[in-house]
């Protein structure tokens, strides 16, 4: 047993070593704040052209000021070579920093969706994420109309908190695990595609959290895909990353 655990344990190790070394550390200063962030950038940049950019917001476990952690799950996608080949575009991992909840100024108290935190301002992780996306599209090769955010578990809290507050940004969000109070959708939201994935057998952040969204989102009058894992537990994020349209989607998407 302890031989498969220095196994998993080195393994883990060497995909966050892969993707540092094909990712540039970066620092976006706001006043007197920091935020870290991972990127990547297409391989060939044609004159002319734009890309998309995808946003990732990681989860709790992967919180800290290293600014590699949040490499640990969804970095790989974006290294493959034939994603690379068939899907080119910036990628953009922020880290939020060790004791802070990313879009909750304050870790909510309960993640039962209709007992989520409403809060008015975004937090400080929030309006740092949101002027490095406004930086990219102000000075990159970046397509306006392609912005998609994908979250895993807190970092899916913070996507349904972007694509709320901020809703002319993004053509398609994916929320994995995650849970957010329905009060908070409305029809401003509907413009953005989206695509949830959660397992049926998460003890950590409610199923309740990803059904309820997909109703409220259904009601007003959002394109939303569903995907619910039977006898998945927390990390429904690996067999999301295992579906094989789930670049397909997620780069078909085109804000109108």
């Amino acid at each position: 047993m302890r031989k498969m655990m220095l196994m998993m344990v080195a393994a883990i190790m060497c995909v966050a070593a892969t993707a540092q070394e094909r990712y540039e550390k970066c620092e976006l200063i706001v006043g007197g704040d920091t935020l870290r962030y991972c990127a990547l950038a297409p391989q060939q940049i044609e004159q002319g052209k734009s890309y998309p950019l995808v946003v990732f917001l990681h989860g709790a476990g992967e919180r800290g000021e290293d600014n590699q952690a949040q490499l640990l799950h969804g970095s790989q996608q974006f290294l493959n070579p034939v994603n690379r080949e068939k899907y080119p575009c910036y990628a953009i991992f922020p880290q939020c920093p060790s004791g802070k909840y990313g879009a909750y100024i304050n870790r909510p108290l309960s993640l039962v969706p209709s007992e989520m935190t409403i809060q008015e301002q975004p937090s400080a992780f929030v309006s740092q994420v949101h002027q490095l996306i406004t930086k990219y599209l102000a000075e990159q090769h970046v397509d306006s109309r392609r912005v998609y955010v994908i979250g895993l578990s807190m970092g899916a809290m913070a996507t349904y908190d972007m694509v709320i507050r901020y809703p002319e940004l993004f053509a398609a969000a994916v929320p994995i695990c995650g849970t957010v109070n329905p009060e908070r959708i409305t029809e401003a939201v509907k413009h953005t595609k989206w695509s949830i994935y959660h397992g049926d057998a998460d003890t950590t952040v409610p199923l309740d959290g990803s059904r309820e969204a997909y109703r409220k989102l259904r009601a007003v009058g959002a394109e939303v895909k569903y995907t619910e894992f039977p006898g998945v537990a927390h990390g429904s994020w690996n067999p999301a990353f295992s579906q094989p349209d789930f670049m397909k989607w997620l780069f078909a998407q085109i804000r109108q």
